[in-house]
């Protein structure tokens, strides 16, 4: 797994666990930490992907 996947993953599972602080705190920020969630989340899949097709060599269309 790529080095950024891993930074991905980890913002990813950080911002999982300030949104459930936040929400058991009462407050609504935790909508934006579950939006960071997100979008954390497919930047590891992006970057795992990425990984992958890279050592399997040129793809035939490009």
């Amino acid at each position: 797994m790529p080095r950024i996947a891993l930074y991905a993953l980890a913002v990813c599972v950080l911002s999982v666990a300030a949104a459930v602080v936040s929400f058991a705190q009462g407050s609504w920020l935790g909508i934006v930490w579950i939006l960071l969630a997100g979008l954390s989340s497919n930047m590891t899949w992006y970057y795992v992907k990425r990984a992958r097709a890279g050592r399997r060599g040129p793809s035939v269309t490009g």
